[in-house]
């Protein structure tokens, strides 16, 4: 299934009609599927390219380098340790590593450094867009001042590094568990395998590649900020018998003492830090094995 393609390039026009028509396109997708595809994105595609290339090199190291070399900061992830069943098993590697980490002396060896280059690259365009579609969407619901991005900055959000390698066991077993994302939005760049799926009208449908696009969703804190009029959706990522998936996640959060807050005076969650709900997560996550999220919150 091909999920909402939206060209914002039209934000940009000099016609009115145009931009009004392309924040009505973000919105709509926002709240009907809380999933959407963006063209003219202002992502560079050879920098995309480049970004890559440098991924699968430095996911070719050996287990043991990735795991003990603090390579980007020591942000190297493996599985899920602490898996008890096969629904929450994790067949996949990442490198989740915060932005301000990235130029950290130690953070890249000097073999890896064309792939702190490409990222410190990637992190500021990724950033630019997000700050444009968290606006767009703040502006939509009338707060134009209201001003995301005074507490995401680089400190507090993230790239992540994915790569799922071929699963030759059981079908079940998955390259990232059915999960929201606790920010305010994603911003996903997949090759051309496949392998994401969402929840769309209580039934799993798969995300068909397009290269030319970026893959935008709502996060937990823009579903709680907005009153749910956007959506923060469940995803997964499914495994593939013969051939390895990579991609490249930017995740908007802010700081984590940023009370979140409601664009409605009379707010169908009680007030929370970022803070609070991480913790809250994590420890759901550690009991029960399972991330609960935005409920728990719930006046």
């Amino acid at each position: 299934m091909y999920l909402p393609i939206i060209d914002l390039s039209m934000l940009r026009s000099t016609i009115e009609g145009d931009r009004k028509a392309c924040v009505e396109a973000i919105a709509k997708a926002s709240s009907e599927w809380g999933f959407f595809q963006v063209l003219n994105h202002g992502v560079n595609q050879q920098l995309l390219m480049e970004m890559r290339k440098e991924q699968v090199k430095v996911f070719t190291l050996p287990f043991e380098k990735k795991v003990s070399c603090r390579i980007l900061n020591d942000s190297y992830r493996w599985g899920n340790p602490l898996a008890t069943s096969l629904e929450q098993f994790l067949w996949s590697e990442a490198f989740h590593v915060p932005l301000n980490k990235i130029s950290e002396e130690g953070c890249v060896p000097l073999e890896f450094n064309s792939l702190r280059e490409a990222m410190e690259k990637l992190a500021e365009e990724m950033s630019k867009l997000a700050w444009t579609l968290a606006g767009v969407l703040a502006g939509n619901l009338g707060h134009a001042g209201q001003s995301f991005t005074e507490n995401c900055d680089g400190s507090t959000c993230f790239l992540r590094l994915n790569r799922y390698p071929p699963c030759p066991f059981s079908p079940e077993i998955f390259g990232l568990v059915p999960h929201t994302d606790s920010d305010f939005l994603t911003i996903l760049y997949q090759d051309q395998v496949g392998g994401l799926q969402l929840m769309k009208d209580s039934k799993w449908v798969a995300v068909k590649p397009n290269p030319d696009a970026l893959i935008v969703n709502i996060g937990d804190l823009f579903q709680a900020w907005s009153n749910d009029v956007y959506k923060s959706v469940k995803h997964k990522v499914v495994t593939n018998k013969r051939v390895e998936r990579y991609s490249i996640a930017y995740f908007l959060c802010p700081s984590y003492d940023s009370l979140i807050g409601s664009c409605r005076e009379t707010s169908l969650y009680k007030q929370f830090t970022f803070g609070e709900f991480r913790r809250q997560v994590q420890e759901d996550v550690k009991k029960t094995g399972l991330k609960i999220g935005l409920p728990r919150f719930l006046l």
